[in-house]
């Protein structure tokens, strides 16, 4: 179990947003069954309930296209996809964040710019770490193996502490999630529950 210093703790929240989590969402089809399986997006409101008073960092990324997605050069695999259904698209609904999270107000911090899979290119994440003094990274959100796989390895090569928690994730299938939970998260992070996570800090004293 890592230990956490509130004060130097950020929670890192990832595609959040009404493609995904939403049933009428261009992507919500692909995550749906992880998402249930996992109850990603009930233990990660739960997580946000029990830290909201204490001094964690809570960060949210969300992904958003232009209309011409002139971002995407030659787009294969996922992102090709993501432009052909034209999801995350500036202006459109899938693109929003979940009103679950949109509830917090400021008490989230949203850093924009995402336009790939890693949380940290091309938006102030790291300076906003920096500011903050953080050196231990929590993540939550999807695709598992995808933005989670990307933003936590390149977390860890910055050096920070990265946790990852398993039911607040989510990936294509329920398979995939247990693979990368199981075999290959542990190999530069942490892996933890929710409950695990909101238990480490209440009995850690900031």
């Amino acid at each position: 179990m890592p230990h956490f210093t509130p004060s130097q703790t950020a929670l890192v929240l990832i595609g959040f947003q009404k493609d995904y989590f939403d049933p009428k969402g261009a992507l919500y089809s692909v995550v749906e069954e992880s998402h249930r399986v996992s109850g990603t997006l009930e233990h990660t409101i739960e997580t946000l309930n029990n830290i909201s008073e204490s001094p964690i960092t809570i960060v949210n990324t969300p992904i958003v296209f232009s209309e011409t997605y002139k971002e995407i050069e030659n787009p294969t695999g996922i992102l090709k996809a993501i432009k052909e259904i034209e999801a995350f698209k500036e202006g459109t609904e899938g693109a929003e964040v979940i009103a679950e999270i949109k509830k917090y107000g400021e008490r989230i911090k949203t850093i924009p710019g995402k336009k790939g899979f890693n949380a940290f290119s091309n938006t102030d994440l790291k300076k906003l770490l920096t500011d903050e003094n953080i050196n231990q990274i929590v993540i939550a959100g999807c695709v598992s193996s995808l933005c989670i796989n990307a933003t936590a390895l390149y977390a860890k090569d910055q050096g920070y502490e990265v946790t990852i928690l398993s039911d607040c994730t989510s990936s294509r299938t329920p398979l995939e999630q247990e693979m990368f939970c199981d075999e290959i998260f542990p190999l530069f992070a942490d892996v933890i529950t929710h409950t695990d996570f909101i238990d480490a800090i209440k009995n850690m004293p900031d």
